[in-house]
């Protein structure tokens, strides 16, 4: 097994509190469905995907979805919009042994938003969420700077893991919401 330095660990540890987040702890402490709060403040809300393709989920991500470092999960980039106005980057990680039963059809939601899918079902139970202040050096910054042109200096970010009671096991589900300052303009 490989041994990584101090400093990866550093770089990826997570908050269980988003401290000194300012305006941004409401939308990142809710506990309820994003979508629906977003659907709530606009009547323009959209998913647009980004990316649906299957890859190596980042070596923290897979650590905690209990996956095997370089296996491959099925990986989706959607941005929450206002209109054409970004407001929430959200990446996804399917692990492959969680997309069946009831979770067969999510590797084909297109620009429907997975919110939806796991908050319907009461089977569906949600691990604490954990918080990060993503600087340009996060890779999920770097992916989110390739695909809009402004971007401020930081992020605000929250992931959780879903998890579903099934016949099947070990059905887990990884969430990451990259808040955009536009989301602080919905009253």
């Amino acid at each position: 097994m490989k041994i990584l330095p101090l400093s990866f660990y550093h770089r990826a540890r997570w908050l269980l509190h988003p401290t000194n987040s300012g305006p941004y702890r409401p939308w990142l402490i809710e506990r309820g469905s994003l979508t629906k709060r977003l659907q709530a403040k606009t009547s323009r809300f959209q998913v647009s995907p980004l990316s649906v393709h299957d890859g190596s989920p980042h070596l923290d991500e897979a650590i905690l979805l209990g996956l095997l470092p370089h296996r491959q999960a099925l990986l989706r980039d959607v941005m929450l919009l206002d209109g054409q106005q970004a407001l929430v980057f959200a990446h996804s990680v399917l692990p492959h042994s969680s997309l069946r039963g009831v979770w067969r059809g999510l590797n084909f939601l297109g620009n429907r938003p997975l919110g939806a899918a796991l908050f319907a079902d009461p089977r569906v139970k949600r691990a604490p969420l954990q918080y990060k202040k993503l600087t340009k050096q996060h890779v999920l910054y770097k992916a989110l700077a390739l695909k809009l042109e402004e971007l401020p200096p930081s992020l605000w970010a929250r992931r959780s893991i879903f998890k579903l009671k099934s016949a099947y096991k070990h059905q887990t589900i990884m969430v990451t919401e990259d808040f955009l300052p536009a989301v602080l303009e919905l009253k």
